[in-house]
């Protein structure tokens, strides 16, 4: 059966908690829509309908391109991820956002490099703690919202492949053309912040994904803690499927069969509910992903639902040069399941 969810009229005198897990232009893409919900610093926080707290929880195992260069050079963990959560949840248009979006495009030892990205990394040198480092940026970007990495650990991503092969790191993971049967982390007890922690516990609403199944989901779902923390949570607990086929991640994989691999590391099922994409692409863009061996996820409803997991189906996707998920339509219907959960729970 089909949900269409509805914002409720119960009169509540707080906004929402809501906590985005993530990575990736996908995380950033959720962000976008949800902080338009959230007052600017420093105002009051409104009434029904709206967030009063918004926490994203990031990946950190990048080791590729201006943050893997980081992370070698300065010892520190990859800023990138966390850096595009910042200007996602940042006033849209600022000057300083953009300037934290800057990508240098010549200089030696500059070439390739992320404004924001050295900005952290001089912030991290300056107070000898990345997490705090995270925190001022935040702060002076005026972020809409709390950013975590998932781990403060030096984690390190290790796959099994199909093949039995030990492939470690998430560039050589990625590049790989074997197929992922196993995600594990080193140090496997890597631990979550507290705060994350905290946060999943208060929640209304928890989001995971979209994103890269494995290096941007499940990377976070291994971290010691969060698993559990997900399995006991009170909020309603979102998976937003991916819209489209991945290479080396998912391809050939429908939308039950991502939620039935996350479920296979977390080792409990997480999901009240999945979002998932109904509407047809065109011609032209089928064409190009096809070219790129990738093709729409299929909704396969009937199997999700037959995991306990019930469906949000519609029009979520917007095609323009890159397929992306329609941020206003995707918010709109993650914060109708979170208000209707928090009334549920007064």
């Amino acid at each position: 059966m089909l949900l269409t969810p509805r914002i409720e009229t119960a009169d509540s005198t707080r906004g929402l908690r809501v906590v985005a897990i993530g990575g990736g232009t996908g995380l950033s893409t959720i962000l976008r829509g949800l902080c338009r919900h959230v007052n600017p610093p420093g105002e009051n926080t409104a009434g029904p309908g709206e967030i009063a707290d918004l926490a994203a929880v990031v990946t950190v195992t990048d080791d590729g391109g201006s943050s893997g260069r980081l992370r070698k050079d300065f010892n520190m963990l990859p800023p990138g991820d966390l850096r595009n959560c910042m200007v996602a949840l940042s006033e849209e248009g600022d000057l300083l956002a953009k300037l934290f979006a800057h990508r240098f495009r010549a200089g030696d030892g500059l070439e390739g490099h992320n404004f924001g990205n050295l900005f952290v990394a001089a912030l991290t040198e300056i107070t000898g703690d990345f997490g705090q480092a995270v925190k001022l940026a935040s702060k002076i970007l005026r972020t809409r919202g709390q950013i975590y990495p998932v781990t403060t650990a030096n984690a390190t991503l290790v796959a099994r492949m199909d093949d039995g092969s030990l492939v470690r790191g998430e560039t050589d993971i990625t590049a790989s053309k074997l197929r992922i049967a196993e995600l594990m982390i080193e140090p496997p007890d890597a631990a979550p912040l507290p705060e994350t922690l905290d946060a999943i516990k208060r929640a209304d609403l928890i989001t995971v994904g979209p994103g890269s199944l494995y290096t941007s989901l499940i990377t976070n779902l291994l971290v010691q803690g969060i698993p559990a923390a997900l399995a006991e949570a009170h909020g309603v607990r979102v998976y937003v499927s991916n819209l489209m086929t991945q290479a080396n991640e998912s391809l050939g994989l429908s939308a039950s069969e991502h939620i039935e691999r996350i479920y296979e590391h977390t080792r409990a099922p997480i999901f009240d509910y999945a979002l998932v994409n109904t509407s047809p692409f065109s011609a032209e863009t089928l064409a190009r992903y096809a070219a790129e061996k990738a093709s729409p996820i299929e909704a396969d409803i009937e199997r999700i639902e037959a995991m306990g997991v019930r469906c949000i189906a519609g029009d979520f996707a917007s095609e323009e040069s890159v397929v992306r998920h329609a941020a206003g339509r995707v918010t709109g219907a993650l914060l109708a399941l979170g208000r209707t959960a928090q009334v549920a729970r007064t």
